[in-house]
């Protein structure tokens, strides 16, 4: 019987060890770089500054592990919808050089410069970047949007 309780003993002391070790190692961890608010900012004028692009959670909230919907608002610097853009859509997570694990795509033109984007998945909590690329009228201009999860 004391050595089951030897073993025991030791088995628990070992365990508290690991676990010691796995903080440290966690503690001291680099972490990622969080974005500032001005990088992380749902509403940003494009790359060359024909647009500003707008880019939010169709149910309001950013969930991890779901396939959703995002609605891209798109006008000019003056305030005006832009119709009939042609969107398309690429990102991933830098930290981790990885690209998105769907195909994200406008489906639905929803009026008042306002295109759906579907097909959206996050896999995993950090930082995501989602790139458009938006061709109308006025030109052709760029975007990225970071999303924290």
């Amino acid at each position: 019987m004391a050595s089951l309780w030897r073993n025991v003993l030791a088995g628990v002391g070992l365990a508290a060890l690991l676990a010691g070790i796995l903080a440290v190692a966690y503690l001291t961890a680099p972490q990622a770089p969080r974005p500032a608010g001005s990088e992380i900012a749902r509403s940003k004028e494009t790359a060359n500054g024909l647009f500003v692009a707008s880019f939010e959670p169709e149910r309001g909230v950013v969930r991890q592990g779901e396939l959703q919907s995002w609605l891209l608002t798109v006008k000019t610097g003056a305030g005006t919808p832009v119709e009939g853009a042609a969107i398309t859509i690429s990102g991933g997570m830098p930290q981790h050089r990885h690209g998105l694990p769907t195909s994200p795509h406008a489906t639905d033109y929803l009026g008042d410069g306002r295109y759906r984007i579907g097909g959206v998945k996050f896999t995993m909590s950090g930082l995501w970047q989602l790139h458009f690329a938006i061709s109308a009228a006025a030109g052709s201009d760029t975007v990225v949007f970071n999303v924290v999860l």
